[in-house]
């Protein structure tokens, strides 16, 4: 008896999931609305080496640097190192690691400002005796934390563009 009835629950939740007005992000795969919305950003430089990094991975996301491109990304980054976690021997024992970014959307035709938000991402590093370990362990939370918040942007970008071309704006 539970069986039949997980059977006819598996067989009706496709149907009832497109009742609920649930549509896939990337329609059309490459061809699709959102994905050649996202194909035409260019990312404007941004200074740093948390910057080089934050607009390499947002290039890779993007589909490379492109010149001509419909809208243009601005990103303003914040990288922060802060000491916590205060030893016996008054020595740092653990830091904390935080990049947040201010980034525009702006239609280039027109120099409208489509979306205007934040992303930010934060890590703890264990400071150890050896200086080298730690200062590496810092650039790999930099290195990482650059991914994350590329990740958050575009996730951001292409809610933006699919509501834009639904007509949101």
């Amino acid at each position: 008896m539970r069986a039949g009835l997980a059977l006819l629950a598996a067989f009706a939740l496709p149907f009832s999931l497109g009742a609920c007005g649930l549509s896939p992000m990337y329609a059309g795969g490459g061809s699709g609305q959102v994905a050649q919305g996202l194909a035409d950003v260019s990312v404007a430089p941004i200074a740093g080496r948390a910057g080089w990094l934050v607009r390499n991975a947002l290039n890779d996301r993007l589909g490379g640097e492109k010149s001509g491109a419909r809208y243009r990304l601005d990103v303003i980054l914040d990288d922060d190192l802060e000491g916590l976690g205060l030893l016996t021997d008054d020595t740092i024992g653990r830091e904390r690691r935080t990049l947040r970014a201010r980034y525009q959307l702006t239609d280039t035709a027109s120099g409208e400002i489509l979306l205007d938000a934040t992303a930010g991402s934060d890590a703890g590093i264990d400071v150890v005796s050896s200086e080298y370990a730690t200062i590496a362990a810092e650039q790999t939370a930099l290195e990482n934390l650059a991914k994350d918040v590329a990740d958050r942007i575009v996730t951001q970008l292409a809610l933006k563009l699919r509501g834009q071309d639904a007509g949101a704006l």
